[in-house]
This record gives C-alpha cells, structure tokens and sequence, in this order.
C-alpha cells in the first residue's frame, strides 16, 4: 500500500470510527505498527489528527483561526447558544467563556435580562453594552487573539475572587476519555480557573466537538453538571459521555 493510500485510510478510519489505534491497525493491515506511527506523526504535524498514547483521534476543526471558527458549524453553534442562553437565569451571576460560541449565546440572551455576566472577553462583553439590565465585570490579562480572551497570571489570579453560579465553558474537544480539550495551555488553565468559580459549569458544544481531542486538559467530564449540543443523539461519541446532555 501507498503512503498516500494509508493516509487517506488513516483519515476514512479517523472519521468513521473516532479512533485509530495503532497496533491493531498495523495487524489488520499487515504493516509494522511503526510504519503506522509515522503516518500518524506526519497526519499530526499537518493538522489532521490529534495523537494519543497508542494511536490517534479526530482533530476540532474548533482551532482554527477566530475568523475562520465563526463559519464552522454556525447554524449548530446557534441552536446550542440558544439552549445555553436560557440556563442563564434573571438575577443570577453567571461567567461567560470567550469564543464564538459564547459570543452567539451573549446575542441569545434577552435584551431585558436582569443579571450579572463576568467574562475575560471583550468582544463577549461589548455585545452586553445592549442589555440594561446587565451588569458587566470584564476581566483583564494577557489577550490571546485566537479567541480573544484574556489569559495569563494577572487573568487568573483575578477569577480567584469570583463566586458564579454558572459558567458556560467553551472547549475545542469533548471526548470521553481525555475530558475536556482546548489547544493552548494558558486557555485551559484559565478555563480552568473559571470553572473552579462556579457552582456549575456547562460546556458549549457544537456537533464537530463531539470526539475530538486538543491538545490540553480543562477539567474532567466529571466536574460539569451537563454538555450542551446539537450533535443527534445517536452519536456514537456522544452515547458514551459519562454526563447530562442537554440536546439544542
């Protein structure tokens, strides 16, 4: 077989499965399972997949550039903005993550609603500037562009003082082994942060985030009260979620 043959078999299995891995692959195929490896190697350097202990999963198409990330999945991410939008209750204080899709639940919420929203984006809290009734703490940091929020020390060390009752959590991954995933290590940590803040913690995802995995770990499937999404129930990699689901 071709290395351009295995690696377009490599990205059908990817698809259809959710998974590769690599020792049984190797044995189904009759190659040596460190032939494998190095397709994989080369699938994750190109962006293509995300590799694991043993093998590889499905790359989010969620990391991509911001631009690029608000026509990916958009009809999806306004049904689960939608969903989302009504766990935010009058009178509650609730911590909005940064992204598009926390940006399409802020364009969701009622222009008469009466409640407090902390977030580290700017772009999330400049849409609140409609909402009377809203009462807006932004917090500050180091701004990471690619999802324009704030992250770093300074960011953190600010969530430290919140007391939420919810926060809608926005991820790049949501897998049933490995958690909750995001592509930048100073993301996560602040996510994580702000998720240590509230009393419960939702997570916004659209369909192409179910099963796939990036690169670091949020907070487990076991720290969040539910996941909100569009993906249809019989999605294999969202039947194995160890977690409430709440279908937009």
């Amino acid at each position: 077989m071709l290395a351009a043959q295995r690696r377009d078999l490599l990205l059908e299995r990817l698809r259809v499965d959710g998974r590769i891995v690599a020792k049984d692959l190797a044995a189904e195929l009759g190659l040596s399972e460190d032939s494998i490896r190095r397709d994989l190697r080369e699938l994750a350097a190109a962006g293509l997949c995300q590799r694991v202990y043993g093998g590889a999963l499905p790359i989010s198409p969620a990391i991509a550039d911001y631009a690029t990330r608000q026509g990916v999945e958009a009809s999806g991410k306004q049904r689960v903005a939608a969903r989302a939008a009504a766990l935010v209750e009058p009178g509650s204080t609730a911590i909005i993550d940064g992204g598009t899709t926390a940006l399409a639940v802020v364009r969701a919420l009622p222009l008469d609603l009466d409640a407090t929203v902390v977030t580290h984006s700017p772009t999330v809290a400049s849409a609140l500037a409609e909402h009377r009734g809203v009462e807006v703490y932004l917090i500050g940091g180091r701004l990471f562009k690619h999802s324009m929020v704030a992250c770093g020390a300074a960011a953190v060390e600010a969530a430290r003082g919140l007391h939420a009752d919810l926060f809608l959590l926005g991820v790049t991954g949501v897998h049933e082994e490995f958690g909750l995933t995001t592509d930048d290590a100073d993301e996560a940590a602040m996510k994580r942060a702000l998720a240590h803040q509230a009393a419960d913690t939702y997570v916004l995802a659209s369909s192409e985030k179910i099963g796939a995995v990036s690169r670091f770990s949020v907070v487990p499937l076991a720290d969040v009260a539910g996941v909100v999404t569009d993906a249809p129930a019989e999605h294999q990699a969202l039947r194995a979620l160890d977690v409430p689901v709440i279908f937009a």
